[in-house]
């Protein structure tokens, strides 16, 4: 018992920490994507051959050698390889919680398989890494990608929530009504399917299909190709039948993206509305509010300004710090696991 009991603080301790590790991985993804150093190192899981980006002269005339059409530029190399350092080292802290999760089962308050789960995604997220470079960027992989990293940090975020603030509470919950309990359900798939349009948008290059607002080239219903858009085993920037991809379909892709957030605006703000009510969950729906505000405000900022790095990033991170809120406020309507 004494070393399940130890095996559990290593467990809450690891769990906090990858959370935080995990924020900062997909919001470095997001950097290295958008700064267009996705293919810095045309090789998985090294660099130009080397487990480092290539330094000394003889390193760079090997490379040259190697990898001819895919000339070194270092600082980009630096930035993908900085993103793997630190996935890397996420995977490892999982690998620790997947064993302390089985050691400690019998105090968890979550079900051990949840990290033998996480482990699984985490496996298979590294296989999508992989996979982004040996297929070039094609965006079904890079999209699934950015899911899977918002996937692990929804999980770890409920593994942190459920030990760390979880045991004060016991989550004495005022909302029982079990339509209710499902919106919030469905406020987390919800926005799961607009990060995908958002990250489909990302990956096709389609952020300034148009860049007027609210309109899209001076229409509200401008021309679009959706079937194009949304061929998920095309090329990157090539259309189904391997012509180069229309406008239209870029703009398809774009007002998707711009229709879902209106749907997450609506969902998310009659939520926090209806949370004001209760007092234990005010707090929350105060920083739901405010991250719904700021990232709707950030969306048409990058639009105005033309995709700023800054901003780009930021909406990145403003996503995933709404799927941590959201995966809490679904946290704190489920019962705990009795220990």
């Amino acid at each position: 018992m004494r070393s399940s009991m130890h095996a559990q603080r290593w467990f809450v301790r690891l769990s906090l920490l990858a959370t935080i590790l995990t924020l900062c991985v997909v919001s470095l993804g997001a950097y290295v994507r958008l700064s267009d150093a996705g293919l810095g190192c045309p090789d998985w899981p090294g660099c130009y051959g080397s487990l480092t980006v290539p330094q000394s002269e003889a390193a760079i005339a090997h490379a040259k050698t190697a990898y001819p059409e895919s000339p070194l530029h270092h600082g980009k190399a630096w930035k993908e390889m900085a993103h793997r350092y630190l996935a890397g080292t996420l995977g490892l802290l999982i690998l620790a919680l997947f064993v302390l999760g089985w050691r400690a089962r019998h105090t968890l308050l979550v079900t051990p398989w949840l990290p033998t789960a996480l482990l699984a995604v985490v496996t298979f997220q590294a296989m999508l890494g992989m996979w982004t470079v040996t297929m070039l960027l094609k965006p079904v992989i890079v999209s699934a990608h950015l899911l899977g990293g918002m996937t692990t940090l929804a999980m770890l975020t409920w593994i942190s929530h459920r030990h760390v603030l979880g045991q004060r509470s016991r989550f004495a919950m005022p909302i029982r009504q079990p339509g209710q309990r499902w919106l919030i359900r469905l406020a987390l798939l919800v926005l799961f399917a607009q990060i995908f349009l958002g990250g489909w948008t990302s990956t096709n290059y389609a952020a300034l299909a148009c860049t007027d607002f609210p309109t899209c080239h001076g229409a509200w219903l401008p021309e679009v190709d959706f079937a194009n858009a949304f061929h998920l085993t095309r090329e990157l920037g090539q259309s189904a039948d391997g012509g180069q991809l229309s406008l239209a379909a870029l703009t398809a892709i774009q007002w998707s993206h711009r229709i879902g957030a209106l749907c997450v605006f609506l969902l998310f703000a009659g939520l926090a509305l209806y949370l004001r009510q209760f007092a234990d969950y005010r707090g929350l729906a105060l920083v739901l509010a405010t991250l719904l505000v700021l990232q709707i405000g950030i969306g048409i900022a990058n639009l105005l300004l033309h995709l700023p790095l800054v901003l780009a990033v930021a909406h990145n991170l403003g996503a995933a710090l709404l799927v941590i809120c959201t995966v809490v406020l679904n946290s704190k309507i489920t019962a705990l696991k009795a220990v």
